[in-house]
């Protein structure tokens, strides 16, 4: 087994598409060097499917939230589901939460209320948050400067320099995954070249969000150690030290990942 030691601070690991060789898929990524997985949750019904693959796979530990993309199944009785989820089993972050307004037909004013809701629950646990950015920096960014949470991750990060500036600023790291790998993505390599590395998590975003060298083929946590091989050759940087750099990146922003608390299975 290698000894990256990397952290995936983005993995679906719960998805339907893992459902017939799951256990390979754990196993394959553990002998990558991938020993921590963040496992988000997009539904509040999505919570218990989490939940058991969190208590069944060391080193996956969940995330609660209610992601914008599934805005129509979301009820406002959720939100205090989530606050008692969160009290009975304290996750590394609230998540996935956010604004997609890239997907045409979601109501915008449903998704600001679902993210505005739980950011407050994220400031109120003192818990960090996983954002859900797409084509939406700058109304994510106009909550966060009002509604203070203890950072988080701007997960799948694709805006401009002056947005990364901004989140930065606000305590928040930003995910790289397989987006950057694709040579087309010139933007997106320029800026995980040039932000400080301490800036930078790394994620896979399993099962979507394929790297270039598996096309459209289904993304899994293995795949996070040629991620960071690539970052670390786009930055002419050693390997171990951007597997140590982005995995201490996580570790401060999530601070959970150093001292887990594992439920009792049921």
């Amino acid at each position: 087994m290698t000894t990256l030691g990397l952290i995936d601070t983005h993995c679906h690991l719960d998805a339907v598409e893992f459902g017939p060789d799951r256990d390979e898929v754990h196993a394959r990524a553990r002998a990558a060097g991938v020993l921590i997985q963040v496992v988000p949750a997009v539904t509040e019904a999505n919570c218990d499917e989490v939940a058991a693959v969190c208590r069944r796979y060391p080193g996956c530990l969940p995330a609660w939230g209610m992601h914008p993309m599934y805005i129509s199944s979301h009820k406002e009785s959720h939100l205090a589901d989530l606050r008692k989820r969160v009290e009975e089993w304290r996750p590394q972050a609230i998540g996935e939460i956010g604004l997609d307004l890239f997907v045409e037909g979601l109501d915008l004013a449903r998704q600001e209320f679902f993210y505005v809701e739980q950011l407050k629950i994220a400031r109120d646990y003192d818990l960090p948050v996983l954002l859900h950015c797409r084509r939406a920096n700058d109304p994510i960014l106009k909550h966060l400067r009002r509604i203070k949470v203890r950072g988080g991750i701007a997960h799948a990060f694709s805006g401009s320099r002056q947005q990364a500036d901004e989140f930065i600023r606000l305590g928040f790291k930003l995910g790289f995954g397989g987006a950057f790998t694709w040579e087309r993505a010139t933007r997106l390599r320029a800026l995980a070249k040039e932000l400080p590395l301490e800036a930078i998590v790394l994620e896979t975003d399993s099962p979507d969000i394929p790297p270039a060298w598996l096309g459209r083929g289904r993304n899994e946590p293995a795949q996070l150690a040629r991620i960071a091989a690539t970052l670390a050759e786009l930055r002419d940087s050693p390997l171990a030290e951007v597997a140590r750099v982005t995995s201490g990146n996580a570790s401060a922003v999530m601070p959970g990942l150093s001292s887990p608390a594992w439920p009792m299975a049921t």
